[in-house]
């Protein structure tokens, strides 16, 4: 009886232990259900704040000056230029003050900032195709067209970030200077250009008399043209009418350039500030483009969509007024080799995304395209012809922007034959680190061989190249030439 009463003791022990012992592992399995689902929540909460942040696919809108030198803009240390909303955006985005555009001309500038490509790989080098503008001019409407559009097949050869875009579900609008005819040759689903003459009324440079009387569409934009300079309605509605779609959006007005026609409220910026004579009209119409990027900015904060879109500014190339007052460039601005022609500015913002500093490094406009790539999650479209870096990591802060030398060629406004960039090639071009060389191009003008230290002499005025002291920095940069692009310049 006790050996009986002393195993139901130890049998009720047992129960009592066990039941203690399963009661702790199943409280410990709902603690641990519980904080697995904790984390769970945790983490898609955190997920969907990062997605609210940092939208996968952001707008892309692309600000380009037209004709307008790196050193004319208040940011970029000019005391006497109105420029307030570039100011306020650049203060707010990432700086490349040391940017390079290849060619010191639009179209081929422009072309380069479509597809990534410098203009001897996508073949738009000119701004005018064979024959060459003087002897269109003597065409019929019909064969002008038909000698236009025998060169609008090279845009369409090569991947252009619009049709990259629209593949992946985004509409796209061009506004502006656009030289490749209808504005679908470079897969914008909508845009202004079409290739034809516009209303003569509406005619801003965009449309030209030939000989014999009839109009034609000079090739720079047609009826695009009226963007900035008479009307911004086409911008703000395509964004308005697609502020829950991503968009790509091309704003390149006929600002600053030639005519300079601005309203007299843009030369009253410049009441109280001693600005030359022959500075002045140029300054009124960057003041008037500078104008332009307000209204656009203030209607993507209308639509409350300035953190879910990257801003890209840049120029197409640079331009100094010629100082005896005429409505021209310099010979050492647009269409030459000099900063003044080639070098631009480069801002990128993306609010929350790309942090707000500046970048002494050389950068090109060839990067630009490999960047808004990433940005968009496609990467694995950046071909092996894009020689260009992409910026995205060094402007979130998550990686170094090493040096690296900047590129290009000089060409003629004229092309003498479609498909033959090294024979048009006046000179080529590069920048490693403070010092530049140009060497002659196989084309006709060639251009003269130059060394310079941009570091002491950023004007380009004592020329090193036959110094003997600077033979290897000759030497080097000579090499790099020949690397970057072999058949372009004279040996």
């Amino acid at each position: 009886m006790e050996n009986s009463n002393t195993i139901q003791l130890l049998a009720k022990t047992y129960s009592d232990n066990l039941q203690t012992l399963l009661n702790q592992m199943f409280y410990q399995l709902i603690l641990q259900t519980m904080f697995l689902f904790a984390v769970i929540a945790l983490q898609l909460n955190t997920s969907q704040l990062l997605s609210a942040e940092q939208p996968s696919r952001p707008n892309i809108v692309m600000i380009l000056a037209d004709d307008q030198s790196y050193r004319d803009f208040g940011f970029m240390g000019n005391t006497l230029v109105h420029t307030p909303h570039l100011d306020q955006l650049a203060a707010k985005s990432a700086r490349f003050p040391n940017g390079y555009v290849p060619m010191s001309v639009c179209r081929p500038s422009l072309a380069t900032l479509l597809t990534g490509l410098y203009p001897h790989q996508h073949g738009i080098h000119f701004n005018h195709p064979p024959p060459g503008l003087k002897q269109m001019q003597e065409m019929t409407a019909e064969e002008y067209r038909a000698t236009r559009a025998k060169a609008e097949h090279l845009i369409r050869d090569v991947p252009s970030l619009p049709r990259l875009l629209t593949d992946i579900g985004y509409v796209s609008f061009q506004a502006g200077k656009h030289w490749e005819g209808d504005f679908q040759n470079a897969g914008f689903t909508h845009g202004m250009t079409t290739g034809l003459p516009a209303d003569i009324s509406d005619a801003i440079h965009g449309t030209r008399e030939q000989k014999n009387g009839e109009w034609v569409a000079h090739g720079n934009g047609d009826a695009g043209l009226v963007i900035g300079r008479t009307t911004m309605q086409p911008v703000t509605d395509f964004i308005a009418k697609n502020a829950e779609s991503p968009f790509f959006l091309w704003y390149a007005p006929f600002l600053p350039h030639t005519p300079f026609d601005a309203p007299q409220e843009f030369y009253d910026c410049y009441a109280d500030r001693d600005v030359p004579d022959y500075l002045l009209p140029y300054y009124a119409e960057i003041a008037r483009f500078d104008d332009t990027v307000g209204q656009l900015l203030n209607c993507l904060d209308q639509h409350n969509l300035r953190e879910q879109t990257m801003i890209v500014f840049v120029s197409d190339n640079g331009f100094r007024p010629d100082a005896s007052g005429k409505p021209k460039q310099d010979s050492r601005s647009k269409l030459s080799s000099d900063e003044d022609g080639l070098r631009t500015p480069i801002l990128l913002n993306w609010p929350g995304v790309i942090l707000p500093a500046e970048f002494s490094q050389l950068v090109q406009s060839i990067d630009l395209i490999p960047t808004i790539l990433d940005s968009v999650g496609l990467s694995e479209k950046v071909t092996s012809q894009m020689q260009g870096r992409n910026l995205l990591p060094a402007v979130t802060g998550s990686a170094e922007l090493p040096d690296r030398p900047a590129f290009g060629a000089i060409y003629p406004n004229d092309a003498d034959v479609l498909g033959k960039p090294e024979l048009h090639a006046r000179g080529v071009w590069v920048r490693a680190g403070n010092y530049k060389l140009i060497l002659p191009g196989n084309g006709k003008q060639r251009l003269s061989p130059a060394l310079y230290d941009l570091q002491s002499d950023p004007e380009e005025n004592q020329n090193l190249i036959h110094n003997p002291d600077y033979l290897p920095q000759k030497t080097q940069l000579t090499q790099l030439l020949k690397e970057w692009w072999p058949a372009g310049f004279h040996h």
